[in-house]
């Protein structure tokens, strides 16, 4: 049987080649901790090559070149800002999950006969998050698509930069730019990708938790029948909505700056990746639907069957002569009795089909839009912009 002390070692984010080789150079431990000193330790290993290579090849201010490495902004937000963001995501994420994996336990919402079932779904995301042949993949993918395809086809300048520079449809990598492109920038992919596969194993475990009837409580005042701490659980991945945010912000800020694009050429840009870290996180959530629904259904029938019932013996016994004629109305338990039943039925009747609470998705939209949010001064002096907050506020 699955105890709530078991449910303490879930976590997708341990485990696995690479947190084992960060713990052999003693930059995390069993608890994830040592987060600062692998945050610096990785983030110098991408960017601090790149800048030794690009001064030593005379790109690092100047050059000759469109865009020296100083000028970089899209490589020091991604190496300085997004890799130590992705790395810090991990300890909020391996803490609160497994808080919220507990409570389906601590909440009685996992029947007993299902908990050997829970147990499984908890040792299946172990077994998969340590798995040596998915890190594999995922670095082979890093290379063929993150380098090969996206970077070289969609995101590297087409311009003469400190990593290379334009011979037709091909760039020629200078000695900074080839340990960019096989080291610093494979590493930044990795991290990204071994993200998006432990958000795939979380949606696996949701996934299988929704197959199990939950206990769900129609009258819970969450009003999600119980499940209403899901949507603080995504909270926990607020800093890796931050780090989204930022890799496009770097984006947009090279192009304004090195190519004369405008913030707003890419809106599209900014709400796609709105949408697609709020479907991230949010979404799984959608997996208990089915289930909310169906305890809201039953919920309708069963509490609007004792409601009746209540509200006719109450009918009976003070409308139609059925109370004693000594018994006063004044203070009677029954007349609160009826307020506590109409409570109730509103809470089962305005029960949600989705743990996501509104405030949970503004959190989350903020989160990404906030560090696109500074380029706004691109499109307009810092004095005209006080200037306009002024006349708002005076």
């Amino acid at each position: 049987m699955t105890t709530p002390d078991q449910t303490t070692d879930f976590s997708f984010v341990k485990g696995g080649p690479f947190y084992r080789l960060l713990g052999k150079c003693h930059l995390t431990d069993a608890d994830l901790e040592r987060r600062r000193r692998r945050m610096i330790v990785l983030a110098l290993l991408a960017w601090l090559p790149l800048l030794v290579l690009s001064a030593l090849g005379g790109r690092a201010w100047s050059g000759g070149v469109a865009v020296p490495f100083l000028l970089d902004v899209e490589s020091h937000i991604r190496f300085l800002i997004v890799v130590p963001l992705l790395l810090a995501a991990e300890l909020d994420v391996h803490r609160r999950l497994a808080v919220t994996v507990r409570q389906f336990v601590e909440r009685d919402l996992i029947p007993e006969s299902e908990r050997e079932r829970f147990h499984a779904a908890i040792a299946s995301a172990g077994r998969w998050s340590q798995s040596t042949v998915a890190e594999i993949l995922l670095l082979v993918f890093t290379y063929v698509v993150g380098v090969g395809v996206i970077w070289l086809g969609h995101t590297a300048l087409p311009t003469a930069t400190w990593y290379a520079d334009p011979d037709g449809k091909h760039l020629q990598l200078t000695t900074a730019g080839l340990w960019f492109a096989f080291v610093s920038l494979p590493a930044f992919h990795f991290l990204v990708w071994r993200w998006y596969y432990r958000l795939a194993l979380w949606v696996r475990f949701l996934w299988q938790v929704s197959r199990i009837r939950l206990g769900l409580i129609p009258t819970h005042p969450d009003r999600a029948g119980g499940l209403g701490f899901l949507s603080g659980s995504t909270s926990a991945f607020t800093l890796l909505v931050i780090a989204h945010g930022a890799l496009l912000a770097g984006l947009i800020a090279n192009r304004i700056l090195h190519t004369g694009a405008s913030l707003l050429d890419f809106k599209f840009e900014i709400a796609g990746l709105t949408a697609f870290v709020l479907c991230a996180v949010l979404a799984p959530l959608f997996l208990f639907t089915p289930q909310l629904v169906r305890a809201r259904r039953t919920g309708n029938r069963e509490y609007g069957i004792l409601a009746q019932r209540y509200v006719r013996e109450f009918d009976a016994k003070w409308l139609r002569g059925g109370a004693a004629a000594d018994e006063p109305l004044l203070g009677s338990a029954d007349v609160q009795s009826l307020a506590d039943m109409g409570n109730s039925f509103e809470v089962v009747k305005t029960m949600s089909i989705v743990p996501v609470r509104k405030a949970a998705l503004l959190h989350l939209a903020f989160a990404a839009l906030a560090p696109i949010a500074p380029l706004a001064l691109t499109m307009m002096s810092l004095e005209e912009l006080l200037r306009r907050l002024s006349g708002i506020f005076f």
